[in-house]
């Protein structure tokens, strides 16, 4: 007896499958001949765009001019 019924479950798989497959091919067709529908295109009346100004900023790096004085100083110190 559970022989048989798994001899029809093996027999059935591919058949459920091919089934499946059959459902998923080819385009999805919608019929929307008996509905109605209406609808207004709405967009809005203008465009605000709101920038910043732009901006100076200063170099925040500054060159030591004093710096090979400091190194030679540093090295004299050893």
């Amino acid at each position: 007896m559970k022989r048989a019924i798994l001899i029809a479950a093996i027999a059935l798989c591919p058949a459920l499958a091919g089934a499946q497959a059959k459902r998923e091919a080819g385009p999805q067709v919608i019929n929307f001949e008996d509905d109605t529908i209406q609808g207004d295109l709405t967009k809005p009346d203008g465009e605000y765009v709101e920038a910043r100004k732009k901006v100076d900023h200063t170099n925040l790096i500054r060159i030591r001019e004093e710096f090979k004085d400091k190194v030679l100083q540093s090295v004299s110190d050893l």
